[in-house]
């Protein structure tokens, strides 16, 4: 039986719902991976930079029933002023990052990565603007520190993209990609075909938990430009950023367009495209697109996201992750948990 520190960089809706999976999964975890495990230290721009302390050199473990429930104010809780005293004191083995996205430079959440990497803990992120900005560096950082730094959250959920590509599909070429990448555009969209506002569409989807924090993030385009560039930097071994994206928000579409669309049986969707050209740069676009029922995209609807691979030993894989939720995000994270630890 292997024991680890966990730590939680950022404790929002995604960390407190892989805490309380990880909860819900510990018998298995036990019992079919060996795994046990405690959580060491949490930290959130809310609460700030908390490690268990028990007065001794060694870190001490959260209630995980606790971090749920309680306001973090005990006298046991330590507090720190940086997260090199924080992972200094809390000791992890692994570190679950999910702070909020910053798609204008990934920052501060690159960072925080570097800093956990470097003190020896495996690095899993939600993070889409790590990969945009600091890929490259956290890459090779992890490598040479022998460590791991996974991402599978980060694009569709818990649905495999990049541990497809690294575990499932050896020699293979990329050759381009389409997908749906944003729940909240898809919702609106939907919710102006049945006649309703564009603002009504938003106020659902926000209901529902899909949006960005900033959901102008997601109207705007900016969410499914930032995975673009995460999937041309990790797939393709490029350095694309949301400047190379031709990109286009859905603000433009009226109720009178969309339910058009929809009459004539190719709705609109939000359609990221990324074309591989001859010279191995990527030609990339974010932009409202009339999609038929027969498209590999055609039948993503409500949450549902997609991506489609064209690649030189297939001519389509796709993708689809059905209506994701919190849970699915968080199991995207422990599943890389699993995968750091055993390989």
């Amino acid at each position: 039986m292997k024991h680890y520190n966990l730590c939680f960089l950022g404790f929002g809706n995604v960390g407190r719902a892989l805490a309380r999976l990880l909860m819900a999964k510990s018998a298995e975890l036990r019992n079919l991976y060996g795994i046990e495990f405690r959580i060491t230290g949490v930290a959130s721009r809310r609460i700030g930079w908390l490690s268990k302390s028990n007065g001794t050199e060694a870190a001490a473990a959260f209630d995980v029933s606790d971090l749920l429930s309680k306001p973090l104010t005990s006298e046991s809780v330590s507090s720190s002023d940086n997260v090199t005293d924080w992972l200094r004191v809390s000791q992890p083995d692994v570190v679950f990052e999910t702070t909020s996205l910053n798609p204008e430079s990934g920052q501060p959440a690159i960072d925080y990565l570097r800093a956990v990497l470097q003190s020896g803990a495996h690095a899993i992120t939600a993070n889409k603007g790590v990969l945009v900005y600091g890929f490259r560096e956290l890459n090779e950082l992890a490598r040479s520190a022998g460590r791991r730094f996974f991402f599978e959250s980060t694009v569709l959920d818990s649905a495999p993209v990049f541990s497809l590509f690294r575990e499932t599909l050896p020699a293979v070429k990329l050759r381009g990609f389409s997908g749906v990448f944003s729940s909240t555009t898809n919702v609106i969209i939907e919710t102006m075909e049945e006649g309703r506002s564009f603002d009504e569409g938003l106020k659902t989807a926000q209901e529902l938990g899909v949006t960005e924090t900033d959901p102008t993030h997601d109207i705007d385009g900016w969410d499914s430009t930032v995975k673009v560039c995460a999937l041309g930097n990790v797939l393709l071994n490029l350095s694309l950023k949301p400047g190379d994206v031709g990109r286009e928000g859905i603000r433009g579409l009226s109720p009178a367009q969309v339910q058009a669309a929809r009459a004539d049986g190719r709705p609109f969707k939000l359609v990221a495209r990324g074309k591989v050209a001859e010279n191995g740069s990527l030609a990339a676009t974010v932009r409202p697109e009339q999609i038929a029922f027969g498209d590999p995209l055609g039948n993503v609807r409500g949450t549902s996201l997609a991506v489609h691979f064209e690649l030189d030993m297939m001519p389509g894989l796709t993708i689809t992750s059905h209506r994701p939720n919190l849970q699915s995000t968080a199991y995207g994270l422990l599943a890389d948990f699993i995968n750091a630890v055993r390989e």
